[in-house]
């Protein structure tokens, strides 16, 4: 099982790349940079590229409305290049406060949008002329709509490699099973092992049918916060404020999807009422309304044992990258002790 965390694009990128640089050290395999509405996030992965030598950068997430298929196309080939085929693409369709907020593009047919900026990145990477007929893109583009001096080209570079691993942020039920069909990997939020099959069971059987045998097993990477020690379940509230953002905040009443999954999961009242507050600028009360098995179910906090025991139920969940944040502790000994679990089970 790999193991993976996320970079905090709020620190002073030197001290990221330092930290990472001790983290690969510490057996990390995989490091995920995110891209909100701060600074961009392929600035700081080129600098990690050249910063490191044995992990594995990934986006997480780029948002396919920001930039077109063929310069998502572009910006990981030239990753990977730098990198020394040691990137990989993390995608997602962001939702509409970031896009229609922050980049002022219509947030329309996302799931569409997604499949086909897929398809066109791949058809770049295999250097092949770019004649692409779909919903949301053309190309070339075609006259009525342009000066029709569009031509089919294709990449000029030779990359890395003609086959980067894809992996999507995707929650609802259409986007996971497109995810299951299309992709190398889906990033879920807020995953709880045991109740991941109830959810998604349905989405993830549908993907995989259709899915193509040369694509491999589907990579899930999930987890949370990570915390190892006699005290450390103290440290899963340290998880509320964010879940109560998305639960309570990101979005609007009715267009919330991390709400939807939260009443998906079950938990239906506390859902309303995490919202209701959080929308009402109450944002504490929100956080401290989140229950407490919520916040366990999607974090990973305790004793050794515990810790042992949360992972055979995220690989009995089809869970094949931890993707966990270090809290309370040095992150470098936080990740190497639960290298050591990992490898011991």
């Amino acid at each position: 099982m790999k193991i993976s965390t996320g970079v905090d694009y709020a620190n002073e990128p030197r001290e990221v790349v330092a930290t990472i640089q001790r983290l690969e050290a510490a057996g990390v395999d995989m490091a995920w940079v995110p891209e909100a509405y701060g600074f961009d996030g392929v600035s700081l992965m080129g600098y990690l590229a050249a910063s490191t030598e044995r992990i594995t950068i990934a986006s997480g997430i780029l948002n396919t409305f920001s930039r077109t298929p063929t310069c998502l196309a572009q910006t990981a080939a030239g990753l990977d290049a730098l990198s020394e085929g040691r990137f990989e693409l993390g995608l997602g369709a962001s939702g509409p406060q970031v896009i229609e907020g922050f980049h002022g593009v219509p947030y329309k047919m996302p799931l569409t949008r997604l499949k086909e900026t897929i398809e066109i990145c791949r058809m770049t990477w295999k250097r092949e002329r770019l004649n692409y007929e779909g919903k949301v893109f053309q190309l070339p583009l075609p006259a009525d709509q342009g000066t029709g001096l569009g031509k089919p080209l294709k990449m000029i570079n030779h990359p890395k490699r003609d086959d980067i691993p894809i992996h999507v942020a995707a929650l609802g039920s259409k986007s996971v099973a497109a995810t299951a069909e299309l992709c190398d990997g889906w990033l879920p939020i807020m995953f709880i092992p045991e109740l991941a099959r109830n959810v998604w069971g349905e989405s993830l059987d549908a993907g995989l049918a259709q899915r193509a045998p040369e694509r491999g097993q589907l990579e899930i990477a999930a987890g949370g916060l990570l915390a190892i020690g006699e005290d450390a379940a103290k440290y899963r509230d340290y998880a509320r404020p964010m879940a109560a953002l998305y639960v309570g905040g990101m979005g609007a009443r009715g267009k919330n999807f991390y709400n939807d999954l939260a009443v998906s999961y079950g938990f239906d009242e506390a859902a309303k009422q995490i919202q209701d507050l959080y929308l009402d600028g109450h944002k504490e009360d929100a956080a401290a309304a989140i229950p407490a098995e919520f916040v366990e179910g999607f974090t990973m906090c305790g004793d050794k044992g515990y810790i042992a025991d949360k992972v055979a139920q995220m690989a009995e969940a089809g869970v094949t990258n931890l993707m966990v944040t270090p809290v309370g502790g040095d992150p470098a000994e936080l990740l190497g002790e639960l290298r050591e679990i990992v490898d011991s089970i």
